[in-house]
């Protein structure tokens, strides 16, 4: 009898999409934070359902429109709201405590301008913010894009962030490809306790 295998992409998303998939189900609440060319808008809206919810952000008007054209290209289009906004202002589209899971995605936009970068000055809001979204046992996902013109700063300011965050409401964890060259991406997850 042959065991099943179960395919893991070993990159930083490929592990951050199956945590996520491990956490989210049918009928769950979901933000993008950082919407990008679409892909976890996607991701997201296709574990959570028709009866589920998802919602997405980006300040760049060719991220909206890329995520859009993948949403309707899916069939999607209907099933997911995205915005042309900061991640900082997610706080006036979703209510404390009904969140079951946000992804974020920092750095820049695949194939974007990279002089538009996502900075400390809006990612810890965002996080902090997101954070009073989750529900108990609800999931944050983030991937820390860094390196080559930009990302170092936030990168570790972002480390810096995550050892203050409160362990008796939340569970961090920071996990590292350490043989990777290049700055590889660093995926962190954060849990807050039931």
């Amino acid at each position: 009898m042959k065991g099943t295998c179960i395919t893991l992409k070993l990159n930083t998303l490929g592990v951050a999409h199956k945590i996520i998939e491990e956490k989210v189900k049918k009928g769950d609440f979901c933000i993008d934070a950082t919407a990008g060319r679409g892909h976890d808008t996607v991701f997201l809206t296709e574990l959570v359902g028709e009866e589920g919810r998802v919602i997405a952000f980006d300040i760049q008007q060719d991220a909206v429109d890329s995520t859009r054209a993948l949403l309707q290209e899916k069939g999607y289009q209907d099933r997911v709201e995205v915005f042309l906004d900061s991640h900082s202002n997610m706080d006036q589209y979703a209510e404390e405590n009904t969140v079951d899971c946000i992804t974020f995605n920092f750095g820049y936009l695949p194939g974007g301008d990279h002089n538009i970068f996502t900075t400390p000055a809006t990612s810890i809001p965002a996080i902090e913010k997101g954070l009073k979204l989750l529900k108990q046992g609800g999931l944050m996902s983030l991937c820390v894009y860094y390196g080559g013109d930009s990302g170092f700063e936030e990168k570790d300011a972002l480390m810096e962030y995550f050892r203050t965050i409160d362990s008796k409401q939340y569970t961090v964890l920071i996990t590292e490809f350490a043989n990777r060259p290049n700055n590889p991406p660093i995926p962190v997850f954060i849990l807050k306790q039931i």
